[in-house]
């Protein structure tokens, strides 16, 4: 569908929503445990991005993308990525719905996209600019960004939650 084009949003209602995030990341994972606290007003599943269980269900989307910035699906097939992720997500939370109303407007937006940019940088910062290689195939180098590597799951070097820099 192109981008603009009515969706009927009033007759697709979102009941539940995807968040794909980092495992590997500490930011991305204290925020993953911060939103399976919250009172949610619509249902959020949090999946690791990238992860097997990521490619089974969203075949068609750019899973290294969905490693360099937050991607939330929903329900019938929405994508919402970086600044848009945040403010859905938001959303979708009973405290802090209201905050996403002020942030979904053009000024909102700006700041929105400035919180979404430091978190970037931040987790940028972690690496110490040296290729991370995850236990699930996938591989950061900071002057390519993600690559995935299927080779390293068929040597049997794919298991949960092991990773190494090198």
């Amino acid at each position: 569908m192109p981008v603009g084009t009515d969706r009927g949003a009033a007759r697709v209602p979102v009941r539940g929503l995807t968040v794909l995030y980092d495992a590997e990341c500490s930011l991305c994972a204290y925020l993953r445990d911060w939103l399976s606290r919250q009172a949610q007003l619509v249902p959020l599943e949090l999946v690791p991005a990238g992860s097997e269980d990521a490619r089974r269900r969203f075949p068609g989307l750019d899973h290294r993308a969905t490693l360099d910035e937050i991607t939330v699906v929903g329900d019938t097939g929405q994508v919402y990525r970086g600044a848009a992720a945040w403010v859905v997500t938001l959303w979708a939370l009973r405290e802090h719905r209201p905050l996403a109303h002020r942030l979904s407007t053009p000024a909102g937006t700006r700041l929105a996209r400035g919180a979404v940019l430091a978190a970037a940088r931040w987790r940028g910062g972690q690496g110490g600019g040296r290729v991370h290689r995850r236990a699930d195939g996938w591989v950061y180098a900071p002057d390519r960004g993600w690559a995935y590597d299927p080779s390293a799951c068929d040597a049997g070097g794919c298991g949960p939650h092991r990773a190494t820099s090198s």
